[in-house]
């Protein structure tokens, strides 16, 4: 073999753990595409399940809340309702959304506080806030397991292992300040699996860049054929406060009257 031959194999034979990383990094799908695959993925028209909502402050201390929770899709529209079923301070408290297609239109957000017997309308700048004491925003409880793709942009950085399952790490900036500051996030990224479509893990940062918490979605299984996380854990880095939500009795078949998803149902009940 001649010299300058030997030289080149050698060459390309060093270089080819740099070729395969690139040729894997680019086998990759694009950030925006995970976002579109995670929002494609069939979550069911209608759910019904009971929400037990555990939150524990940095000194140990726990609060326990019962929930009862109803989802259903009106065309593409999705519409959410919660009600508290315990314990007594904030039994009958009630939060409703409107979930709109339209990336130009606000969607709706109602909350009934049984104290004041009225029912207060949350604005969309509220979304950041955190929900009755957990550690999930307004805009995590109405999004659920889908994403808001308008809100960020979406870079893919690579691939790595959670829980067992390959997954996609995805980078997602907000789109410009003003939606940084509703939202309270300066940076997220999720890890999404590869198979399923679905986060099993998210860190976010804040708007000012520093870590802010981070959430496991755990127990996925498929229920009546459509994969469901059965606990959601998130952690604030900042207060040591730490919210567990777990689901039971979940049920993708039930009929769901259009009539519990109304201002009027937030104040008896369902």
């Amino acid at each position: 073999m001649q010299p300058k031959m030997r030289h080149t194999l050698i060459a390309l034979f060093l270089l080819f753990p740099l070729f395969a990383s690139i040729a894997a990094a680019e086998a990759l799908p694009a950030g925006d595409e995970i976002a579109r695959r995670i929002n494609a993925r069939n979550e069911g028209e209608v759910v019904s399940r009971f929400v037990t909502m555990a939150m524990t402050d940095r000194g140990g201390t726990e609060r326990v809340r019962e929930t009862k929770s109803f989802r259903k899709y009106f065309g593409k529209e999705k519409r959410v309702v919660i009600f508290y079923l315990s314990p007594a301070n904030i039994k009958d408290t009630a939060f409703l959304t409107y979930d709109y297609p339209e990336a130009d239109r606000d969607d709706d957000q109602w909350l009934y506080l049984p104290a004041a017997r009225k029912v207060r309308r949350i604005s969309a700048s509220d979304r950041g806030d955190y929900f009755l004491g957990t550690d999930f925003t307004y805009e995590d409880i109405r999004k659920e397991t889908k994403v808001g793709i308008e809100d960020y942009a979406w870079k893919t950085l690579g691939e790595e292992m959670i829980d067992g399952h390959r997954c996609f790490l995805v980078e997602q900036i907000p789109v410009n300040e003003k939606t940084a500051n509703e939202l309270g996030y300066g940076k997220v990224q999720s890890w999404v699996d590869a198979e399923i479509w679905m986060m099993r893990q998210a860190k976010f940062w804040d708007v000012a860049g520093n870590p802010l918490k981070t959430s496991q979605f755990k127990d996925i299984k498929p229920i009546q054929d459509i994969w469901t996380a059965h606990q959601l854990i998130s952690e604030n880095h900042k207060t040591g406060h730490k919210t567990v939500f777990t689901f039971k009795d979940v049920d993708y078949g039930r009929n769901v009257k259009d009539e519990i998803f109304t201002e009027d149902a937030l104040r008896r009940g369902f």
